[in-house]
């Protein structure tokens, strides 16, 4: 009897063990990832900072991490001029956004090419110098006051609908997008929202567009 429930435990054991090589197998067979990366630069905002106050320079690097899901991060740097209903502000400073798309339609011959849409999630940490802020002066004459610089962050969150497309048999890429954002947080000085949020744009309100043409590779 004792050695029926020994044989019974052993070749338990052995299908316990086999179930779970299984498993781990078929996990291996869907989690097939081979290094890849896709790294762009925005040069449609970056010459548009030739003529404007606005200087920002941002890129993005990608990464194919299942058939039609890519993992995306982005960095860059921005510096900017608010002069606007009695307000003079200069910002300066980095921004990260981490995320995922999702290719929603791509080419048969090529799973890079289409179309594609997903979020991501943003922060800035920057410097701002509030020149002249308007303040109601001695019996309701206008007037304004300078603050000093400071360091400053805010968070916020965006989606991202695009398309690329390849530069014909190059590894090159062209790379279109729009991002419709929502600030969610903001520090403040002196209890003043931020004019200008680095990544974001003006943040006078929650809801901000951002478009950006970019020059990508593949490898």
């Amino acid at each position: 009897m004792k050695a029926k429930h020994i044989f019974s435990f052993f070749f338990s054991f052995l299908f316990i063990i086999n179930f779970a090589q299984q498993k781990q197998d078929s996990v291996k067979a869907k989690w097939n990832y081979k290094p890849n990366f896709l790294v762009g630069f925005d040069v449609l905002n970056a010459g548009i900072g030739l003529f404007s106050h606005r200087k920002i320079f941002q890129g993005f690097v990608s990464s194919r991490i299942q058939k039609n899901l890519h993992a995306a991060a982005n960095a860059g740097f921005e510096k900017n001029v608010y002069q606007k209903n009695g307000y003079d502000a200069t910002v300066n400073g980095p921004f990260l956004k981490l995320g995922a798309f999702y290719m929603l339609a791509n080419d048969a011959e090529n799973a890079m090419n289409g179309f594609y849409a997903g979020g991501k999630l943003a922060g800035s940490f920057y410097n701002q110098e509030y020149k002249a802020v308007p303040v109601r002066g001695y019996g309701g004459s206008e007037t304004s006051v300078a603050f000093p610089s400071s360091n400053q962050s805010s968070y916020w969150i965006e989606g991202t609908v695009g398309g690329r497309v390849q530069l014909f048999e190059s590894p090159f890429y062209i790379d279109v997008n729009i991002q419709p954002k929502y600030l969610v947080f903001s520090t403040k000085q002196e209890d003043i929202k931020p004019m200008i949020v680095p990544g974001f744009g003006k943040s006078s309100g929650k809801f901000n567009i951002g478009f950006a043409w970019n020059i990508a590779y593949y490898f």
